[in-house]
């Protein structure tokens, strides 16, 4: 056992057939790990495919959810037993009991340290509403980590410590440009989820249109609420709103590209990677203080916020930026200095001890096990 001087690590979270944050998250992590000669780590998906035979099952509602929850559970009894330490991402409500539970209840059921890496803006409400459920399942974690003070706030109103390391994106994957007319084109790129409220940004287009009756949304994203945010663009009516769907991470730098200022309505966020990577490509952004955005955003300085649910208050920002290029120019420079917190070589070094500290806590025990065994 002593002569193994790498640390082996378990990435449990949502494949990218799930696009989101988190997946996205685990995706850099990996690369950056992957590069650390003392470090083995692998990922486990919380969504396992099903082999070939059996893969029409995940085709049918409940059953769906049943048979890739039997799978899930089968590959963490499997392979956590050859992990050091299982580093756990997770949101929150059903998610929650559906995806980290089980992971940590079997980690420790193997005794192996877990750090619990939870992302949802949610977090207050859940943690309030599920107070028995949920934070009894946190407590056994060894750690849990969250991306921004806003966090850190609500884990600690809760009696639970948490340590804030920050999202992180590819700078190299996006180019900065400088805009130095600022045109009327829009860039959304949320879900399309009750909470991330991209009907109030179709509200706010609205009234941008009427300033300027060229101007361009696009809505990037797909999500439960697809259907109703189609009829609202019919209803209001709203020209000019393309609804692209789900768009793969590796075109997202050019769908950036193509906008000029970057929209977002949240009700509830916590540390949007969409905001950073706005940032990175030179988009000013207009925004909502939903959750954590506060702690990512300088009002006036790196960016404009208005309060949640203020679709008029957005527009005006909009509008404000298009006449005035020298701010909105100021704005994103001042943001594009921002990101270098948001790169690998930032956090790396706080990963790195982390891991090596959970995974002394598990090899220490087990190699006096094994020393006691062999005298």
């Amino acid at each position: 056992m002593s002569a193994r001087n790498n640390t082996r690590i378990c990435i449990v979270v949502a494949s990218v057939d799930i696009l989101g944050g988190q997946a996205i998250q685990a995706l850099r992590l990996l690369e950056g790990l992957r590069e650390e000669p003392a470090i083995e780590v692998e990922l486990l998906p919380i969504n396992p495919r099903l082999p070939r035979p059996l893969r029409w099952l995940q085709r049918i509602k409940y059953v769906r959810t049943l048979v890739t929850s039997i799978a899930y559970i089968g590959s963490l009894l499997i392979r956590l037993p050859r992990f050091d330490v299982v580093h756990v991402f997770s949101a929150s409500y059903f998610s929650f009991l559906l995806a980290p539970t089980p992971a940590i209840l079997i980690s420790k059921l193997y005794g192996k340290p877990v750090l619990l890496n939870y992302h949802s803006g949610e977090a207050e409400d859940h943690l309030r509403r599920w107070r028995r459920t949920a934070l009894p399942v946190i407590k056994l974690a060894d750690r849990v980590v969250v991306p921004s003070d806003y966090l850190v706030s609500v884990f600690a109103r809760f009696g639970i410590e948490s340590e804030r390391i920050v999202n992180t994106v590819d700078l190299a994957r996006f180019s900065f440009r400088q805009r130095q007319q600022v045109a009327p084109v829009l860039l959304s790129n949320r879900n399309l989820e009750r909470h991330y409220n991209v009907e109030c940004a179709l509200r706010a287009f609205a009234l941008v249109l009427e300033q300027y009756p060229n101007a361009r949304l696009l809505v990037a994203g797909d999500g439960s609420q697809r259907n109703k945010l189609r009829e609202l663009a019919d209803t209001l009516p709203v020209s000019g709103v393309d609804f692209l769907g789900a768009i793969e991470p590796k075109q997202m730098p050019a769908l950036y590209d193509r906008a000029d200022i970057f929209i977002n309505a949240s009700d509830v966020d916590n540390q949007p990677l969409s905001i950073i990577e706005a940032f990175a490509c030179g988009l000013p952004v207009v925004t909502t203080d939903a959750g954590g955005i506060p702690y990512m955003i300088a009002e006036g300085q790196t960016g404009l916020m208005v309060g949640r649910g203020d679709h008029k208050a957005l527009a005006d920002r909009v509008i404000r930026l298009i006449g005035d290029p020298e701010l909105a120019s100021s704005l994103a420079l001042r943001a594009h200095e921002e990101c270098r917190r948001y790169n690998w070589m930032a956090v790396r070094g706080r990963w790195l001890r982390l891991y090596h500290k959970l995974a002394r806590k598990h090899l220490a025990p087990l190699a006096g096990r094994v020393e006691k065994a062999e005298g």
